[in-house]
């Protein structure tokens, strides 16, 4: 049996330098690795000192970034795309999704989000929510259609019955999306006092289980790490 990689991951730290901190991009490569099922380091790299840090490990580079058996992986994306090709099936389970329409499930709503809890102009505020609320239907919508194999299943199905975006397995989509649906929960509630409304069953669902599973739960950050990453950005508007 081959001997296994040695892998060194480096993320964002908290604002105390010691836990995790709020980003998306170092959550989702942390998130894969863990499904990966491998041991690997985890370093947080403190922003405060990040400068000198990277400047030596990895120049020109931002966080995410991977050291595989002494090789530097810099950029989510092609982290994304080295683990997944070279952590393979037998040995690793692939991650990567059964249907393309799942991959790009919700690319849309980090943007509405950003957009509606940034502005500061109360005469944009409901456009902006109309909007950014659209978007999530729109997810929730593809949450609750019956994927093919669901139907080959079942003809009958009128309501797909999957725990995440590609089936009942976390994939890479669910690694992109997820951090990004959870700082968005956070910090809707704190500046917009909204919740995702209760209607949306299959968005609903979807966190629900998320928020079960080890490699998600695990690696987000702390509730106060994100609101604090947004306090600077984030416009108190009244519904």
């Amino acid at each position: 049996m081959a001997e296994p990689p040695k892998i060194e991951l480096f993320v964002k730290a908290s604002n105390d330098g010691q836990g995790l901190g709020n980003c998306p991009f170092c959550q989702r490569a942390f998130m894969i690795l863990w499904l990966k099922g491998l041991n690997f380091t985890l370093t947080t790299v403190d922003m405060k000192r990040a400068p000198e840090v990277l400047k030596d490990l990895a120049p020109g580079s931002q966080l995410p970034f991977l050291i595989f058996n002494g090789e530097f992986h810099t950029d989510t994306s092609k982290i994304e795309e080295f683990l997944e090709e070279t952590l393979a099936p037998p040995q690793y389970p692939k991650l990567c999704c059964r249907y393309i329409e799942s991959t790009g499930a919700g690319d849309d709503i980090f943007h509405k989000f950003s957009a509606y809890i940034k502005n500061p102009n109360p005469g944009l505020n409901d456009m902006l929510e109309k909007k950014f609320f659209k978007s999530l239907t729109k997810l929730d919508q593809y949450l609750l259609t019956p994927l093919p194999n669901e139907l080959d299943q079942n003809p009958d199905l009128t309501q797909s019955t999957r725990q995440y975006l590609d089936g009942n397995s976390l994939s890479l989509a669910d690694c992109n999306l997820l951090p990004k649906l959870s700082i968005m929960k956070v910090v809707c509630k704190k500046f917009r006092d909204i919740e995702i409304p209760s209607e949306l069953i299959g968005l609903n669902r979807y966190l629900d289980q998320a928020y079960l599973q080890e490699a998600f739960h695990y690696t987000c950050p702390s509730d106060s790490e994100i609101l604090m990453a947004y306090h600077s950005v984030a416009q108190y508007l009244k519904r």
